[in-house]
């Protein structure tokens, strides 16, 4: 009973990242089938994603004035109503594609803050909970892979039996549980009073001026925003040309896709046991190091589909490494009066370039071809992901605080 906040923070993460994957795939579709045109596709998705960025760099000020337990409830409650107009207003009165870009950029706008709540209660529930950091936050990240896992195919397959509308509407479903998930069983709880005064440039200033002075932090947004590019233009463009050109199968990206994740989860699976007796620099070094341009090197080697999948089902496990190790110096570093700040500006470098990895990835394979544009990203992750090996400032990584924070609950 200790631990019931901390599993329904969890739970109800694992809902809203069901719901995030599912919308990333139904409402694409819902304007495919709809529509019958890839170029609006593209812009709705398109859309999506900004709406996401906007909201992230946005989000920090607004948790902070108003709370983490009432931004969470408030951003699923939200995304469930947008989710559920699309089908709604389509099957009444009409849905011109103007308005359903509007309702694209909504949805990505209301689902960002509540990630950027939930994530700054964690440091709270596990002072609460007496959870220990790595676990807590291999616990974040895994079951929120899992839920994305098992929320793509589901999405799939109810959009096979039910359609893509009333796909939307079990969507929203999920956006509900998980605002009454924290509603009913996430106490407030902060690791200290957050009545700091000031306007909402006031706070988004506090926020950026600790991530100027605190250089290890700087370093990880920096460092994240480059790889998330390169992620994007590998998932969204190079492993889907591989599979159509060089191995002639859709069977074979989704057996691609499918062996990473499920290696990543495993991976968080394994930290989740051995990450608390594990160094955090020379882990997270050597796990980014397995994962970012080995990837790429195997494609641009051609290797056939089993060597793929075998050599990915072992890089695809220092994923899992990652994010917890993140997560866990975030939670201990970062001070609670700027905690949603930093958090949602993470969140924001984090997103931002995804769509310009993706477009410059196929700028890239039309001009160069694609073989010489894996080598070239792997170069580039290379250099990305040996930065904590070459400077002092990653070794920050293995402080953790002498004195745990003590909750104040609500």
């Amino acid at each position: 009973m200790r631990r019931l906040p901390l599993v329904a923070l969890l739970a109800a993460n694992a809902f809203s990242a069901c719901g995030s994957i599912m919308t990333v795939l139904a409402v694409p579709w819902f304007v495919l089938a709809t529509t019958g045109s890839a170029a609006r596709t593209g812009l709705t998705a398109g859309a999506e994603v900004v709406g996401v960025v906007i909201a992230s760099l946005l989000a920090g000020p607004v948790v902070d004035r108003f709370g983490r337990r009432v931004v969470s409830v408030t951003s699923d409650l939200v995304a469930a109503v947008v989710v559920s107009t699309i089908p709604l207003l389509h099957g009444t009165v009409g849905l011109p594609f103007w308005a359903l870009l509007a309702l694209a950029v909504a949805l990505g706008s209301a689902a960002a803050p509540g990630q950027t709540a939930r994530q700054s209660m964690m440091p709270g529930l596990i002072a609460l909970t007496g959870v220990d950091t790595e676990r807590a936050a291999s616990a974040y990240d895994g079951v929120s892979r899992g839920a994305r896992m098992l929320g793509a195919p589901l999405a799939g397959v109810l959009i096979a039996v039910l359609g893509s509308q009333p796909v939307l509407l079990v969507d929203a479903g999920t956006f509900l549980v998980s605002a009454l998930l924290v509603r009913l069983f996430v106490p407030r709880v902060t690791a200290a009073p957050q009545d700091a005064p000031g306007s909402y440039l006031t706070r988004m200033r506090r926020g950026l001026a600790y991530l100027r002075q605190d250089r290890l932090m700087l370093g990880i947004v920096v460092m994240v925003s480059a790889t998330n590019l390169l992620d994007a233009a590998f998932f969204s463009v190079l492993m889907p040309v591989y599979a159509k050109d060089v191995l002639h199968s859709s069977i074979a990206l989704g057996l691609m896709a499918g062996t990473f994740n499920a290696a990543a989860l495993t991976g968080s699976l394994l930290y989740a046991w051995a990450g608390p007796r594990l160094p955090r620099h020379l882990t997270y070094t050597l796990a980014f190091l397995l994962s970012g341009a080995p990837r790429f090197v195997v494609l641009a080697l051609g290797a056939p589909l089993p060597v793929v999948l075998a050599l990915w089902a072992v890089l695809g496990l220092g994923v899992g490494a990652i994010n917890p190790i993140l997560g866990a110096v975030e939670y201990e570093r970062v001070p609670e009066a700027v905690l949603p700040m930093v958090f949602g500006v993470m969140h924001a470098a984090a997103f931002c370039g995804m769509p310009l990895g993706a477009a410059l990835a196929g700028l890239s394979v039309e001009a160069i071809g694609l073989f010489p544009t894996l080598s070239g990203c792997a170069a580039l992750y290379l250099v990305a992901t040996t930065t904590p090996a070459l400077f002092r400032v990653w070794r920050q990584l293995d402080r953790r605080p002498e004195h745990p924070p003590v909750p104040v609950a609500a």
